[in-house]
């Protein structure tokens, strides 16, 4: 059984996550979010005031890239996704690209100004993410293009072949966002 584990990345403040799932004949439970253990390990004082679930019925479902002005947690209640996060921040790493397939048994923390994208690989898959702000209207919000060339993210599924809203087809390249510190 894994136990629970946090990582860094190529990314500043990007963490994975190794969380330990119990299971027996019944089903499975995992500690979501435990404060004390996880701030131990490394992981920002993270102090969540929202929780949000998205639920993707079909495999090929794509979303991103959205950087928010907070940082945000994200688990897997039930399936699999592959995502992928870019550093939208101002500095070295500004258009750095990781990605990871994320399960109940992995998850990210994701720092306020990196982009965040998944495309979920497996039916009726449940995304939740809790994040340290309220969402308004009125934030600072940004966007790039999926399909960016520049950012050369291998998707498991071709975009051509995904469930895509209208609005994540047209975001712009990254050539044409400022950083965070510039918007």
């Amino acid at each position: 059984m894994p136990e629970l584990a946090v990582y860094t990345t190529s990314i500043p403040d990007l963490f994975v996550l190794d969380l330990p799932v119990y299971g027996d004949n019944r089903g499975w439970l995992k500690e979501n979010w435990q404060r004390e253990k996880m701030t131990k390990l490394g992981l920002p004082d993270f102090s969540p005031v929202q929780n949000n679930v998205l639920f993707n019925k079909s495999v090929g479902v794509t979303r991103g890239i959205h950087a928010e002005p907070w940082n945000k947690y994200i688990t897997i209640s039930y399936g699999r996704v592959f995502t992928a996060i870019v550093d939208l921040r101002p500095g070295r790493t500004f258009g750095t690209v990781a990605t990871f397939e994320l399960s109940p048994e992995k998850t990210l923390y994701v720092p306020k100004g990196c982009g965040n994208s998944f495309q979920t690989l497996e039916e009726n898959t449940v995304y939740s993410y809790f994040t340290d702000s309220h969402w308004s209207p009125d934030g600072k919000y940004t966007f790039v293009n999926l399909a960016d060339k520049d950012l050369a993210i291998r998707w498991p599924i071709p975009l051509d072949q995904v469930e895509l809203s209208e609005k994540d087809k047209n975001h712009p390249m990254l050539s044409e966002v400022k950083n965070l510190k510039d918007a």
